[in-house]
């Protein structure tokens, strides 16, 4: 179970720090499942970090940069399962990559390629959104929808701290708990909504204290200790397909990188938390959780690690082979006819 630090307003915890902090356990996970977490955390930064230089190199527009909130993602997608439902924001746009999506599909996505776009229901994903907390309400409709059929799934939806303090979280919450949707509401609080931080957001404590508003549980984890993550989330999964209704999980990070490739942080953010931040980043941390445990040695780290490599390396390669996109596709379900000034120098 979850080692609980009580200072840190009830942060669950599981990996300790090799030395003063002891480690813990989540029952029900053998080495397989350890391994497999660790390939879903590696190919998710190699995903992120790659795209970080695509977009340098200009090969695809402003990216948003979800580096050390892999254990967030990882975790959290590691107790659906695969009859569940995830609705992704724009800073779990590679979560796909845990379905299945191919790296191609969603590189093409940030391209403004229509190669990025893919049926939500080929995969349980839905589309990335980028307006924030405007799923939260599909997400619970869907929830709902799923449990009017009496199908066994669940629905989880992912937003940052800024989200919290939209109207439409409100909505979704709100909806959810009246209707005892199966829905997990997952916030990744990395303290910053851009370059607002929490505390100019909220009076609330933390945002977990907003979950009794709502009349549903609510659970704070280490946003970068990946098996706390998973744990959180299955006792959230857990209650909902039992018919309890959603749960909110507010998993806490400090942000280590840029909000965007658009974004200067130098001018708000706390560089000593970045700092220690990144020397305690979720990857690492869990890798050497698994060298303490005698899981994971140098041979098998640097395999998992050429693989996810390699996969990159082809999704870019894919994605780069499309062809160009038929400019007609933009007025599809929008004109009858293109207005002439969006006709100049095209052909359609």
């Amino acid at each position: 179970m979850a080692h609980v630090v009580p200072a840190e307003h009830d942060l669950r915890r599981v990996i300790g720090d090799g030395d003063a902090v002891p480690d813990g356990e989540v029952d029900g996970l053998g080495d397989d499942d350890l391994l497999a977490l660790y390939r879903d955390l590696v190919l998710l930064r190699a995903y992120d970090e790659r795209s970080v230089v695509y977009h340098r190199q200009g090969r695809i527009g402003t990216y948003a940069i979800f580096w050390n909130h892999e254990a967030m993602q990882a975790g959290s997608a590691y107790a659906l399962e695969r009859r569940d439902w995830i609705f992704p924001s724009y800073r779990e746009s590679a979560i796909g990559l845990l379905r299945g999506i191919p790296v191609a599909t969603i590189l093409s996505w940030w391209r403004g390629h229509p190669s990025g776009w893919w049926n939500p229901a080929d995969h349980n994903v839905a589309s990335i959104c980028v307006p924030i907390a405007t799923h939260v309400p599909h997400a619970a409709g869907l929830a709902w929808g799923k449990k009017l059929k009496g199908e066994d799934s669940v629905a989880i939806a992912y937003f940052g701290d800024g989200a919290t303090s939209e109207g439409a979280f409100h909505e979704g919450a709100n909806f959810a708990a009246v209707m005892k949707a199966p829905l997990v509401l997952f916030c990744n609080n990395n303290g910053w909504a851009i370059s607002t931080p929490v505390a100019a957001q909220t009076a609330a404590e933390s945002l977990v204290d907003k979950a009794v508003g709502y009349g549903m549980p609510g659970l704070r984890v280490d946003g970068t200790d990946v098996l706390a993550v998973y744990e959180a989330t299955r006792e959230a999964v857990e209650r909902a397909r039992a018919g309890d209704g959603p749960t909110f999980v507010e998993a806490v990070s400090y942000r280590a990188a840029p909000h965007a490739t658009a974004d200067d942080p130098s001018v708000y953010i706390d560089q000593d938390r970045v700092e220690e931040a990144r020397a305690n980043e979720c990857v690492g941390r869990f890798e050497r959780y698994l060298r303490r445990l005698g899981v994971l040695d140098d041979e098998a780290a640097e395999t998992v690690k050429q693989e996810a490599l390699d996969t990159m390396r082809a999704g870019i390669a894919a994605a780069e082979a499309e062809p160009p996109a038929d400019p007609g596709l933009l007025f599809e379900h929008a004109y009858v006819e293109p207005p002439p000034n969006l006709r100049e120098g095209w052909d359609g």
